[in-house]
């Protein structure tokens, strides 16, 4: 079996890399190396598979380019993508090309393969719900909470209509349409993940997208931590372990799965305000980081949990790692690869200090 990963060298891709690889597939990653520190994953993955591990450099933008990859491939997983709400109000064309015609790119590849075209998981995104502004929230000192029972207790469910909220949200759903459609038109084995938070080792987090990571770099680096809004927003987390066991039950069970969108993440029981992850680092990390405020971004949603009912009835798939597990797991790799600017180890007397980053350019 050959897999093809676009964006296959950032941080749900090497994870999903090195699960397949380590069971035998060989995995092909599609990624132009845009993002600091994807290099990194890359290296790690060929230093641990070898041969499994084919790395090629190309854009999904480069239809011909990306037609050549997809036409080696039993299957397919799709994360290649422009990640940030904030990059995409400053340009959004290039959002567009990236997101929505990327995918098109891919999803004409897949097509052009007839019979012998191979399936497809697409990482979609929350953001395709929009502010869910027709949600009724109540606030207490530390999070935002639904007033509704059911969506307290499950979560919000595949039957929210779609709000398409800044150009990211509109690549993304964009593309998250276009790969339903082609499942139903044209036949192609293919479902949609709306993912939730998704966090773990090999994440470079920052502060415009993988916000666990940045907040637990920012406090191993002693440095501010700035909150956009007030810090209530609820998020519900999944550690990348658990996601990746998601993706591998999509393509093993496709023909249950073929044309529909499920809402992946950590559910009710993995919910989290920011203010409440900040309190969870305070008890891993040792110090107490400092907390600037700044204005809210641009369709940031006060509450979103998913609901991942469908999936687990369809599938039998379990979230297995809870939030404290996840973090100090998360914080046990980036204590191991970031150095504090000053150099300095961070002030916790149990923790050993590597400066893997040291040196690297940030781009490859």
């Amino acid at each position: 079996m050959t897999v093809l990963i676009t964006g296959g060298a950032g941080f749900v891709g090497s994870n999903l890399a090195d699960r397949l690889a380590g069971n035998g597939a060989r995995v092909v990653l599609y990624d132009n190396f845009s993002r600091p520190h994807v290099h990194q994953n890359a290296a790690w993955l060929k230093e641990r598979h070898g041969d499994r591990i084919q790395v090629e450099v190309g854009d999904v933008r480069d239809a011909a380019s990306l037609a050549h990859a997809v036409a080696q491939a039993g299957r397919v997983y799709h994360f290649a993508a422009q990640v940030a709400v904030t990059t995409s109000v400053e340009d959004p064309v290039a959002d567009f090309e990236i997101n929505a015609r990327g995918t098109l790119n891919l999803l004409e590849g897949i097509r052009a393969l007839g019979d012998a075209a191979p399936p497809l998981v697409f990482a979609s995104t929350n953001k395709v719900y929009g502010k869910l502004g027709g949600l009724d929230l109540v606030a207490d000192e530390l999070r935002y909470l639904p007033a509704d029972t059911t969506v307290h207790a499950c979560g919000i469910a595949e039957t929210q209509p779609l709000e398409l909220y800044s150009p990211y949200g509109c690549s993304k759903g964009a593309a998250d349409q276009y790969v339903l459609d082609y499942a139903r038109i044209y036949g192609l084995p293919a479902c949609v993940f709306r993912m939730s938070c998704l966090y773990g080792p090999r994440q470079f987090g920052t502060e415009d997208q993988g916000w666990v990571a940045h907040f637990l770099i920012r406090a191993l680096q002693d440095l501010p931590i700035t909150l956009f809004g007030d810090g209530r927003q609820v998020r519900d987390v999944l550690f990348v372990d658990d996601v990746v066991d998601a993706f591998l039950l999509a393509q093993d069970q496709m023909k249950r799965c073929r044309g529909q969108a499920f809402n992946i993440g950590g559910g009710p029981a993995n919910a989290i305000s920011l203010l409440e992850l900040l309190q969870v680092i305070v008890r891993i990390v040792g110090l107490k980081p400092e907390i600037h405020f700044a204005d809210w971004r641009p369709g940031d949603q006060l509450y979103y949990v998913s609901d991942t009912s469908r999936f687990a009835a369809l599938t039998g798939w379990q979230r297995r790692v809870g939030i404290e597990e996840g973090v100090r797991r998360l914080h046990e790799w980036l204590a191991a690869s970031c150095p504090r600017e000053s150099g300095d180890p961070v002030r916790n007397p149990n923790q050993t200090w590597v400066p893997a980053f040291a040196g690297m350019t940030g781009r490859a």
